[in-house]
C-alpha cells in the first residue's frame, strides 16, 4: 500500500466520523453484553444505512469489543468515541457514499 492510500483511507475514515455526528445511535449492546441478536440488529442496520453509530454500555474492554463487533459485521471501525462506535459497510450493489469525495471535501 502506497503512502497516499493510506492518507486517502485516513483522510475518508475522519470525513466518514464527520458524517456519523449528526447521527444517533442506531443499536445499543445493553448489561447483557454481545449477542447473536445485537450482532445482526447491527448487520440489519448496515445494510440499510452504510454508516452507523453502536452504542455501548459500560464495556470492560471497548476497544476490543469495538473491533470485534466490526470484524463480525465486515464493516470498517471507523472511530470510537466514548462508548459509542462508528461503523462503515458500503452497500455490496448500491453503496451511497463516494469515499474519494468525502476525503477530498474533508
Amino acid at each position: 500500500m502506497s503512502e497516499r492510500e493510506a492518507e486517502l483511507r485516513g483522510r475518508a475514515r475522519k470525513a466518514l466520523r464527520g458524517a456519523a455526528h449528526a447521527l444517533k445511535p442506531v443499536v445499543h449492546v445493553g448489561e447483557g453484553g454481545l449477542s447473536h441478536g445485537v450482532l445482526r440488529a447491527v448487520d440489519v442496520a448496515l445494510a440499510d444505512h452504510e454508516l452507523i453509530k453502536v452504542r455501548l454500555h459500560d464495556p470492560d474492554d471497548k476497544k476490543g469489543l469495538a473491533r470485534h463487533i466490526a470484524e463480525s459485521a465486515h464493516a470498517h471501525l471507523c472511530g470510537l468515541v466514548g462508548h459509542t462506535v462508528i461503523l462503515y459497510r458500503p452497500h455490496p450493489e448500491n453503496p451511497r457514499a463516494d469515499l474519494a469525495q468525502l476525503a477530498r471535501s474533508s
